[in-house]
């Protein structure tokens, strides 16, 4: 024991002391929060602005779909599918008489494509538009009237609560979503860099011949398990550094908020729903759930993160480690040999996708049992709330997968650290593996 923290104890202090390591983690969080500040800003200084010419076969639309700060709706005569460019418009929409009882298509025609999310809010609003007209036909409600009472019915919006039992816990899906999304890429993302760092650091033993000496003093089991386990507590330490940095740095940021910008905002959401009152009323409630942060069960989620991520650290950088101990000087050779190892990372990381919609599901549920997915999915669902027999089963394989891998990868390790010009296999790793 003593001899494998000497070995996790040198791997330890070379990468924490390496000036790499201290550049990355101090200014990536910078980076992140820039980044994130830079893509709000850019994509507000860089949101199209459409202008849309209307031919309504109708008449009645012109009094309905009101311009805002996203599309502009121009009426003017004269304008039709040939010449809408020059006018001065990026698209022009086509309604045909709408008959009541009967579908009929409204065709958009574009130079320049709306977005998605600005799609579907056009066809809200025509939508919108046909069922407002409709009520001023059926009870003569003008149309300010009926923006007003839209506006005094927004006097209540749903809480969700999940059931304990005994008691009862308010949940903010959206919030939980985001959580769970991001500690799902965090694994992922550090799974791969430190795997491939345990690898890289094999590889490097193994062609310069320190392995030869390092294991005329230990067994090539203890220096594997003190590699991963001392590369795996430099990850451990850098991911708790970037927490506390994004912490201050968030922190930080909220005090150049004024509370003229807040109160800026509000008049902006004021002003939108005043044009759309049901697309503010989904955004300014879809808000509140994403920012009720005191219901997501914080000291849970930090300690199934640092479980999770350990766990999975251990899981598969025994096996990066069999690998680096195979190949030799040919990095091609590592990435052929890598495939079998990063193909269930990958799969774990698309399950994540789904299972952050749906954490309830069959797929998510099973795949964040099994060991390969675990880490990954899991975390996608924490958040959520899962049921205490399915988060312990998760770990207890977990923990079982991490000692069969760890088992494998050592009987590896013990055979293809000294073994040099031969081209390594999955068979030949096999061999290895259960040869006595």
């Amino acid at each position: 024991m003593s001899k494998i923290w000497l070995i996790m104890r040198r791997e330890y202090l070379i990468r924490v002391r390496n000036k790499t390591f201290l550049i990355s983690t101090f200014l990536l969080p910078l980076v992140i929060i820039l980044f994130i500040a830079g893509s709000v800003v850019l994509s507000e200084q860089t949101k199209t602005r459409h202008r849309i010419a209307v031919i309504d076969a109708n008449g009645y639309f012109k009094d309905y779909l009101k311009s805002d700060s996203s599309i502009i709706f121009d009426f003017t005569a004269g304008i039709d599918s040939l010449n809408y460019e020059q006018k001065g418009c990026t698209a022009i929409l086509v309604i045909p008489l709408l008959q009541e009882g009967k579908k009929s298509d409204y065709k958009l025609k574009y130079k320049k494509q709306l977005s998605i999310s600005g799609a579907t809010d056009l066809e809200n609003r025509v939508e919108n538009a046909v069922t407002d007209h409709h009520i001023y036909e059926q009870t003569k409600i003008s149309k300010g009237r009926l923006d007003s009472i839209r506006l005094q019915s927004n006097i209540g919006h749903m809480r969700s609560y999940e059931d304990q039992g005994k008691t009862v816990k308010e949940s903010s899906q959206g919030f939980s979503y985001l959580i769970g999304y991001l500690s799902g890429i965090l694994i992922y993302m550090l799974t791969f860099i430190y795997g491939a760092m345990v690898m890289r650091g094999v590889m490097e033993e193994k062609t310069n011949r320190i392995a030869e000496v390092v294991i005329s003093s230990v067994k090539p089991f203890q220096l594997m398990m003190g590699k991963i386990t001392g590369i795996g507590m430099v990850g451990l330490t850098q991911f708790l550094l970037w927490v506390i940095l994004l912490v201050a740095l968030a922190v930080v940021a909220q005090g150049f908020i004024s509370p003229d910008t807040w109160k800026g905002v509000q008049q902006i959401q004021q002003g939108n729903a005043m044009g759309n009152a049901g697309s503010a009323v989904q955004a300014g409630e879809a808000a509140q759930k994403l920012f009720q942060l005191t219901n997501v069960k914080w000291g849970l989620t930090f300690i199934c993160f640092l479980f999770y991520f350990i766990g999975g650290y251990l899981f598969y950088s025994a096996l990066f480690a069999a690998v680096g101990s195979a190949v030799n000087e040919d990095p091609q050779e590592a990435q052929s040999l890598m495939l079998p190892i990063t193909l269930p990372i990958i799969f774990s990381f698309v399950i994540m996708t789904i299972a952050v919609q749906d954490p309830a599901g069959p797929l998510a549920v099973w795949a964040s049992i099994i060991p390969f997915s675990a880490p990954i999915v899991m975390m996608a669902r924490i958040p959520f709330g899962v049921p205490w027999w399915q988060l312990g089963l998760s770990m207890a394989l977990l923990v079982l997968g991490f000692l069969g891998t760890t088992w494998l990868a050592g009987k590896i390790y013990r055979t293809g650290i000294l073994m040099y010009g031969k081209k390594p296999s999955w068979k030949t790793m096999w061999k290895w593996a259960f040869h006595k």
